[in-house]
């Protein structure tokens, strides 16, 4: 893929998100909204290069890429597709790989 594509968001993946979001905004009072942020700085950069993050090494999951947000340390679980990305999870790096 090359150009800009769409990217959505699934709604497991963006109440996955919201519930880290409110966590850090409550417990991280010196950058309350990095979780924000860091996301949607990682949908403009997936939007332009989707094949940046890495691939799952699943055989159940060929398409499955990840992608690290080194600040925050969650995961970007996303679907290459021909027209777009789905992101399908958010997950913390400390946590087993979600079940998708």
């Amino acid at each position: 893929m090359s150009g800009h594509v769409s990217v959505v968001v699934t709604r497991r993946a963006a109440a996955q998100l919201e519930r880290a979001a409110l966590w850090w905004r409550e417990n991280r009072q010196a950058a309350p909204h990095a979780v924000a942020d860091d996301f949607e700085d990682a949908l403009r950069l997936l939007a332009l290069q989707p094949e940046l993050g890495a691939r799952s090494a699943s055989p159940r999951y060929p398409d499955l890429r990840r992608l690290f947000l080194s600040r925050i340390r969650y995961h970007v679980y996303y679907q290459t597709l021909p027209d777009k990305v789905v992101i399908l999870a958010f997950w913390h790096a400390s946590r087993q790989s979600p079940t998708l």
